[in-house]
């Protein structure tokens, strides 16, 4: 998976301003997990070009059905989005936890 900031794999450090560009199946499945775990909106770029910017609430992975639920940040109702819909994964929103400790969290 290519990340267009750092051109690295991922580090321990904030994702913010990354942008993933995933080229098989098992890296669409590792952005969106790095994706649900962010503290901050994301950027889904589909294959059909249109953005969708938002906040990552829920992920199904299966062989045939995988897809990601997300709270849009332009429209009132939550949309789902097949795996295989996803070109890319940008970090986009301020990721709120990060160089805070646990505790403060």
């Amino acid at each position: 998976m290519t990340d267009t900031k750092n051109h690295i794999a991922v580090s321990a450090c904030s994702l913010e301003g990354r942008v993933f560009a995933p080229h098989s199946a098992a890296e669409t499945a590792e952005a969106v997990e790095l994706a649900f775990d962010y503290r901050g909106d994301v950027t889904v770029v589909l294959r059909s070009s249109e953005a969708v910017a938002g906040y990552i609430y829920n992920r199904h992975i299966s062989a045939d059905d995988s897809y990601l639920e997300l709270f849009p940040a332009d429209q009132p109702d939550p949309r789902r989005i097949p795996y295989h819909e996803i070109a890319s994964i940008a970090f986009t929103g301020e990721d709120t936890a990060n160089g805070k400790s646990w505790e403060t969290w």
